[in-house]
């Protein structure tokens, strides 16, 4: 036999042994009675390179991503629930339903309509006046008490939770901790660790707890305040310590909300000046000669220019206040 065909002959062979053993699982007897004691149905054969497989991988990220993507819907059905009327009636801490509040809004707009009406004003001016007042000025003042609310918690929320590590530390039991910030700080920390004393008292887990607490007071300084607790109880570890970096944290960001505030204040005082400024002497001018501002309010051109101005009024405002209304 020819040289050239004994080199064929065996290159071909190799290539038949190698693509057995890369495709064939290679079973071996103690394979075969392992397959022979299963007896569970499945292929247990593997080819030689089935680490370079990467499907458990690509579930995993699959499975990340999906986690991901479920947490990021919630925190936006969140978001969307904290607009809603009867959520800033709740973060208001108002014993008022949402129907109650709306009939309200509605006799208000009533009462500023009726007169506008019968004083002779455009039915239209008489009905954008009793929208803008009805429905406008409530929401604008539930609004306010929100605010004034959050700000009050943040206020002393950081020393509240310096009682709680001065407590651990000591040895006292956590729910104690909270019993004396329920008795001992100022509205509203009072009345909500309160509340979350009544409700594991009567059998409510902490954690639900937390998250109501949360829904009434949505502030990222108390979402942080249940996470500590939630990861210390179901992982152990420091919890003052925990807490008392938790803290620093928020006297830390206290400290930039108030550096921010100061910085913005000529801003926020040249945006309140130049947005008063149209207004005030519109009305000087109306009071020291009124003879040079009666076709403003007597004609329709006077009407739409009063229009005009006011929604340009409202648009500068606007954007007055998303200029130095910084988010942190």
């Amino acid at each position: 036999m020819e040289p050239m065909t004994i080199l064929l002959v065996t290159g071909v062979i190799g290539l038949v042994i190698i693509g057995y053993f890369i495709l064939d699982s290679g079973a071996s007897a103690g394979q075969k009675r392992v397959d022979s004691i299963g007896a569970s149905g499945k292929d247990l054969k593997k080819p030689i390179l089935s680490f370079m497989k990467v499907d458990d991988a690509s579930a995993r990220r699959k499975a990340i991503e999906a986690s991901l993507g479920e947490l990021e819907e919630e925190q936006k059905s969140k978001k969307k629930k904290t607009k809603l009327l009867k959520s800033k009636l709740l973060h208001a801490d108002l014993k008022m339903d949402p129907k109650t509040f709306t009939i309200i809004s509605g006799i208000i707009a009533v009462i500023v309509c009726l007169p506008a009406l019968v004083l002779g004003a455009n039915p239209l001016i008489a009905l954008g006046m009793g929208f803008a007042v009805g429905f406008g000025f409530p929401r604008w003042v539930l609004n306010v008490m929100i605010t004034r609310r959050q700000k009050k918690f943040i206020e002393h929320f950081s020393d509240s939770l310096d009682i709680i590590v001065r407590g651990v530390r000591t040895g006292l039991p956590l729910n104690d901790c909270m019993g004396i910030i329920a008795h001992e700080s100022p509205e509203p920390i009072k009345g909500e660790f309160r509340r979350l004393i009544e409700a594991e008292s009567v059998g409510v887990p902490l954690e639900t707890s937390l998250e109501r607490m949360v829904e009434r007071m949505p502030l990222p300084e108390l979402s942080f305040f249940g996470i500590v607790l939630s990861i210390q109880r179901s992982t152990g570890g420091n919890l003052g310590e925990s807490l008392g970096n938790l803290s620093n944290v928020l006297r830390q960001r206290k400290l930039l909300r108030e550096k921010i505030k100061a910085l913005s204040a000529e801003a926020k005082m040249s945006a309140m000046i130049i947005g008063a400024l149209p207004p005030v002497v519109m009305a000087l001018v109306t009071v020291s000669a009124p003879d040079y501002m009666v076709e403003l309010y007597t004609t329709p051109t006077g009407h739409r220019n009063l229009m005009i101005s006011a929604v340009m009024m409202a648009l500068g405002i606007f954007v007055m206040r998303k200029m130095i209304n910084f988010k942190f």
